[in-house]
Formats: C-alpha cells, sequence, structure tokens
C-alpha cells in the first residue's frame, strides 16, 4: 500500500477546465463565455443581412443594365433599318463577337481571383463542360453545331420581326420564351407539374393570339408575330437542349461555351452571308457605305447583355435577372411613345399585358403555395401575440347571451 501511495503522489494536479475556457475567450474563464454565446448567432444574423443587402443592391443595379442592354440592342436595330437592311448579315456580325466572351472572364479572374491561372489551364479546367476530356474536334463539331445554328436562327428570327412590327411588340412576344421553356422542360426534361406555370402559358399563348388579331390575320403584323414567337421558341429550345446535355454552367464554363460558339459562326457560317451577298439578297455596294457605329453598338449590347446574365446569378438572384428581362417591354414602349410616336391599339396593349402578366407567373418558386400558407399563418401567430386580449373576448362572448330583464350565462358543454 505505501508503494502504490508513492506513485500517485508525485503525478501533476489536473489543469481542469478553466484553460479550455481560458483558450476560448481570452482566459475570462466560463462565465465569459455564459455572457459572449449571445453574440454568436447576433454576429452571423448580421453578416446574412449585409449578404441580403449586397444581393438586392446588386441587383438592382444588374436589373437596369440587363434591361438597358435590350432595350438598346433592339432600338439600335430599328434605327439601323432605316438605312441598311441585312438582318443575317447584322446576326453573323454581332454572334461572331460572343468570341469576346472568354476574354472578358479572364480579365476579371485576373483583376479578382488571388490565385490567378495561366490562359491555357483556365481555358483547359473551363472546357470541363464539354466532358471530362474537354474540348475535342468531335464534340467541337457535335455539341456546338447543334446550338450555333439555334442561336443564330433565333436572332434572325427576332431581327426579321423587327422590320415587322414595333420594338414593344417584338420585345412582349420574345417574353413567351419563358413559357415555351416550362412546357418543354415538362415534356422533355420531366420537369416538376406547376398549374400556375400552366395559366401562365395559357396567357402567353392568349397573348401571341391576341397580337396576330390587332391587325387582322393578314399582312405584315401576322408575318411579325410569327417571327417573334418563332424567335422565343427556338430560344426555348436552345435552353432546355443546353441544360438536357451540357447541365448547369458556372461562369467560366458559360464563358468558354459563348467564345466556343462565336468560332463555330466565324469558320462555319460565314459562307452563309457571302452566298446572301452575291445573290444579292443581302448587298451593299461597298463597305465604306456600311453603318459600323451602328453595327458595333448592336453587337456590344447583345454581348453585355449575355455577359450581365451570366454574371448576375453569380452576384444576385436570378428572379431580378428576369425581371431585368421583362422590363424591356415598357422600356420600349417609352422610346416608342415619345421618340416614334406609336400609338398603341387596345388590343395590342392588352396583349402586351397580358404576357408580361404570364411572365411574372413563370418566376413563381415550385413552393409558392407552401410559402404563401407559411407567410399567412405567421402574420396570424404575430397578430395573436400582440393582441391575446381579443382573442379571450372572442373565446368568452359566445357563451353569454342577453335578455331584456338581465345576463345569463348558457354552457356550450
Amino acid at each position: 500500500m505505501r508503494k502504490h501511495t508513492a506513485r500517485v503522489a508525485p503525478r501533476p494536479p489536473h489543469p481542469g477546465p478553466a484553460p479550455r475556457a481560458s483558450a476560448l475567450n481570452g482566459g475570462d474563464g466560463p462565465q465569459a463565455t455564459t455572457e459572449k454565446s449571445p453574440e454568436i448567432p447576433q454576429k452571423s444574423r448580421c453578416q446574412s443581412c449585409a449578404t441580403t443587402f449586397l444581393k438586392i443592391a446588386w441587383g438592382c443595379l444588374i436589373i437596369l443594365s440587363v434591361s438597358s442592354s435590350w432595350v438598346g440592342t433592339t432600338q439600335i436595330v430599328k434605327i439601323t433599318y432605316q438605312n441598311f437592311y441585312c438582318p443575317f448579315f447584322m446576326t453573323w456580325f454581332s454572334t461572331n463577337w460572343n468570341i469576346m466572351f472568354f476574354p472578358i472572364y479572364y480579365s476579371g479572374h485576373l483583376a479578382a481571383a488571388q490565385e490567378k491561372q495561366s490562359p491555357l489551364k483556365k481555358i483547359r479546367e473551363c472546357s470541363r463542360i464539354f466532358g471530362e476530356d474537354g474540348l475535342t474536334l468531335k464534340l467541337f463539331l457535335k455539341r456546338s453545331a447543334p446550338f450555333s445554328i439555334l442561336w443564330t436562327l433565333s436572332n434572325y428570327l427576332y431581327l426579321l420581326a423587327l422590320k415587322k412590327l414595333t420594338a414593344t411588340d417584338v420585345s412582349a412576344l420574345f417574353c413567351c420564351n419563358k413559357a415555351f421553356v416550362f412546357l418543354l422542360s415538362w415534356i422533355v426534361l420531366k420537369d416538376k407539374f406547376m398549374g400556375v406555370r400552366i395559366v401562365a402559358a395559357i396567357m402567353a399563348i392568349t397573348g401571341i393570339v391576341m397580337m396576330a388579331y390587332a391587325d387582322g390575320f393578314h399582312g405584315d403584323s401576322i408575318i411579325g408575330v410569327a417571327f417573334a414567337v418563332g424567335s422565343a421558341s427556338t430560344s426555348a429550345l436552345y435552353k432546355v437542349l443546353f441544360k438536357m446535355f451540357l447541365g448547369t454552367a458556372n461562369f467560366g464554363e458559360a464563358a468558354h461555351f459563348f467564345s466556343t460558339l462565336g468560332f463555330f459562326n466565324l469558320i462555319f457560317i460565314s459562307c452563309t452571308p457571302i452566298i446572301l451577298y452575291f445573290t444579292k439578297v443581302e448587298y451593299w455596294s461597298s463597305f465604306s457605305t456600311l453603318p459600323w457605329g451602328y453595327l458595333c453598338g448592336m453587337a456590344g449590347l447583345w454581348l453585355a447583355f449575355n455577359v450581365l446574365i451570366n454574371v448576375g446569378v453569380m452576384l444576385t438572384y436570378p428572379i431580378l435577372i428576369s425581371i431585368g428581362t421583362i422590363l424591356s417591354v415598357p422600356g420600349n414602349a417609352a422610346i416608342d411613345l415619345l421618340k416614334h410616336e406609336v400609338i398603341f391599339s387596345v388590343v395590342r396593349l392588352g396583349a402586351t399585358i397580358i404576357i408580361c402578366i404570364g411572365f411574372l407567373l413563370m418566376l413563381l418558386p415550385e413552393e409558392w403555395d407552401e410559402i404563401t400558407l407559411r407567410f399567412i399563418n405567421s402574420l396570424k401567430e404575430k397578430k395573436a401575440e400582440e393582441h391575446p386580449e381579443d382573442l379571450i373576448d372572442s373565446s368568452v362572448h359566445p357563451r353569454i347571451r342577453t335578455r331584456a330583464n338581465g345576463t345569463v350565462s348558457i354552457p356550450l358543454g
């Protein structure tokens, strides 16, 4: 027993929990932990509020930028048509500017990233959108060809529609692509069925029919509506196929993809405007007579529109970007009304409003009904907490009946 006692006695005393509390709280002991713990959720709450505020601030800026760039593109096309009408050449010229998408992205990477990568390494990293092996010649032809054709066709039909209709009508009809995306995603991708989006799609189709009927089912009006609807449906098919074959893409992968489309357009589709030139379908006397200022302005704003949409996904909520797109309709309407003195008929105005309402219904989230019910229930609970005496009075008053000679309490059980 004496030996055992000698072994135990020299053991150093246990440090206890005090140093651990000191390490966590700057030497203030366990009591400091209890006092400072409420600051941790408060700090995280402040950070989340600041993040939300920044997202909304960026969203407002991107809404204005997206709507302004799209309105500017549409209006410049209308001005260009006054002296120069070659819609396919204009489409081809503006699509070539997509080549600059990846250099713009890489410039932002050099300016903002802490660990900078070489251009070749960044290209290899972003080319994974085409597969694990990156971009090969086979994939370049297989993936780029259908998307480049759909891109060119959608923009070409949009420019054709601007020759027949006002900028307001074309921008409103193009907003129907949101409804077409939902219908195609529901049929092809088996996305979730939503009754409110079916209603929105019906409203979009109703607006299209009303727009076609505005001037009667004849003449330039019906042709312009057909071109605009064709542009919207082609754009919807492009988006659904992109989601089906390539999935989701980050900003770098999207920039690489857009630049790839630009190169494909420059290499393989350049023969088309040449053929149209020599067959005098789209002809101009000399290159010096081309309105290069308007053409570069249109292509630059078109590129800015696509860049802003992809940048906006990183900086703010996607719903705000969609709101920026729909705001191009009243923006074009204001310019058409003030500058071009366009008089809108009641039918066209009604069709535009119906299409815009349908577009906004498309922006509702999938759980919009549950969110609405939760919001209503929270309002009821808040009201009950603020006025509990009203609930007590309402539960007592039904038990009392009054008579002429006094008050009698009648039990409900």
